[in-house]
């Protein structure tokens, strides 16, 4: 096959018009190298997934600290919760911390 036949096939015809490798370079171009390619805004998703799961977990941290806090308004809760998280003691009181060894 010669050159001359070669240039003569249809996908050769196509592929080789000008339209066609403009088009080609533009796409590869606004695929892979341009400021808003494919590529870039693939990795804004990525980030966009991970601000809405970290959103999610804030939010359900505040639901539980609104629980919390309305449990604290009460003064016995209140006093029980600063025995336990800041161990805190009445004047004249002694507190003795008992801790089990988990390991064997």
């Amino acid at each position: 096959m010669t050159f001359k036949q070669f240039r003569q096939k249809k996908l050769v015809k196509f592929i080789t018009n000008r339209y066609v490798i403009i088009l080609i370079g533009f796409t590869v171009w606004m695929l892979f190298f341009d400021g808003n390619s494919y590529l870039v805004h693939k990795e804004y998703d990525k980030e966009i997934d991970k601000i809405k799961k970290t959103n999610k977990f804030y939010k359900e941290n505040i639901k539980e600290y609104n629980t919390v806090i309305k449990k604290l308004k009460d003064s016995s809760q209140l006093e029980r919760f600063a025995r336990e998280k800041y161990l805190m003691k009445k004047e004249n009181e002694d507190i003795y911390l008992i801790e089990f060894d988990t390991i064997k």
